[in-house]
């Protein structure tokens, strides 16, 4: 029994020596050494700011470029221009019996195309009579231009109508008509452009020719270098 007991003894402290060097003891990390850096992850910031996505294309609107049309039309400024062309002129607001203005200037001053146009009538001969006093014959020379704005601007008294002018010819503003005079009844007058605008008439139509509407204030435009429109009368 004793020998039992001795064997009973022997496994126990075997046993208590197996579970000591079974057990394991903490040991602490090895120093980094001090010329190795240490890695830190690297860690991505949360952004401060919304980010804007763009939208897809194919949601987005078309932008339509904007070009002329073909059918589109340009309208330009007509010009005009005061019918003596150079030299010092005298002429007032107000004339005889009927709307008209004498432009009194120097005898053969030029008379020019107030506007383009079309040459009208040409009177290129002086008949008038003092003793017979025919109320056609008064304009002596005369030239009529209806101008691409359908008024139709008459300058007479002339003392010689341009060469070569023709009626049914074309002329551009500032073209000579011809040269300020003391034709027809004007012949015991200073000399003078009589200047009349009317509605388009005949050549013969005497009445209308010298004038429906007063020129002045078209004069003192043209003068200044403006381009106003003459209106007419409607009825």
């Amino acid at each position: 029994m004793r020998r039992t007991l001795y064997q009973l003894c022997g496994c126990v402290l075997m046993v208590s020596g197996c579970m000591q060097a079974t057990t394991v003891m903490p040991t602490a990390p090895s120093p980094t050494p001090a010329n190795q850096p240490v890695h830190t992850p690297a860690v991505t910031p949360f952004p401060t700011t919304p980010v804007s996505t763009p939208r897809s294309s194919a949601t987005a609107s078309p932008v339509i470029p904007t070009t002329p049309s073909d059918t589109a039309t340009v309208v330009a400024v007509r010009q005009y221009a005061f019918p003596v062309a150079a030299g010092t002129v005298v002429y007032g607001k107000d004339h005889h019996d009927y709307p008209a203005t004498d432009i009194f200037c120097d005898e053969g001053s030029v008379f020019v195309a107030v506007t383009d146009g079309v040459i009208d009538a040409i009177v290129a001969d002086d008949v008038w009579d003092p003793a017979t006093d025919v109320s056609a014959d008064r304009s002596g020379r005369a030239v009529a231009l209806i101008g691409d704005d359908g008024v139709r601007y008459y300058g007479s008294h002339l003392s010689q109508i341009t060469p070569g002018l023709a009626v049914g010819q074309r002329v551009r503003v500032g073209a000579i008509l011809g040269y300020t005079g003391k034709s027809g009844n004007a012949r015991y007058t200073p000399p003078h452009l009589h200047f009349g605008i009317s509605k388009p008439t005949t050549p013969d139509d005497w009445q209308v020719r010298r004038g429906q509407v007063s020129p002045y204030l078209y004069l003192k435009a043209w003068e200044n270098g403006e381009s106003l429109t003459p209106v007419l009368d409607q009825n």
